[in-house]
Parts: C-alpha cells; structure tokens; sequence
C-alpha cells in the first residue's frame, strides 16, 4: 500500500503564498502520477492538480490555474504544490495521493493531510 506525507500547510493572508510537500514512505514516487486534491469542511474532496511520472504534463482546476504550481523532484522522492495569491476559498485540508494517468480519479491511498487556513 502507498502511503503519502503531506506538510506545509499553515495560516496564511489572502494574497500570500505557501508551498506544500509531499513525500513518499516506503517506495519511491518516481513514475507515478501524482495529484493532489483538496477537502473543506462540508464540502466533497476535490483535485487541484495533478503531475504525470515523468514531470512533464501538469493539470490544474480552473480555481487555481494561473495561481499554483505543481512539480516533482524524484531524486529527493518529492512532489510540490507551490500557492501564489491564495484566496479564502483555498482554506481546506490537502492531500496528495497517485492519480493514475492524471484522470482525475485518485487510487484513494490518503494520508493525514495538510490544513491550510487563507485568512486575514
């Protein structure tokens, strides 16, 4: 089973920026596709980005596209997600996971997640 670390999170002004990470425990991220999605409380899980295995193709939902980055570094077994002007809206708890093929669909290997409050 794949087990994922996220960190990073904190409080936040609107406008601010923050970059999450994600490590891999006991395997390593190198080829897989990884996504990370996000949940607010009373609200379903959502993705936000997803990175292919080899780095080369990024997705992004349209709330965030223009505004986060993601990116791997396989030699330190790492995926990012860099926030620039965060909005409140952006308040939930994130998680990574493998989204095989970046579809969308995450294989539900979750971890304890990563609480990012955007408030003033």
């Amino acid at each position: 089973q794949l087990q994922f670390v996220e960190s990073g999170g904190s409080l936040v002004q609107p406008g601010g920026s923050l970059r999450l990470s994600c490590a891999a425990s006991g395997f390593t991220l190198d080829g897989y596709a990884i996504g990370w999605f996000r949940q607010a409380p009373g609200k379903e899980r959502e993705e936000v980005s997803c990175i292919s295995g080899s780095g080369l193709t990024q997705n992004y939902a349209s709330f965030v596209k223009g505004r986060f980055t993601i990116s791997r570094d396989n030699a330190k077994n790492m995926v990012y997600l860099q926030m620039r002007d965060v909005k409140p809206e952006d308040s939930a708890t994130y998680y990574c996971t493998e989204e095989p093929g970046c579809r969308g669909v995450p294989a539900n290997f979750w971890g304890q997640g990563t609480q990012v409050t955007v408030s003033s």
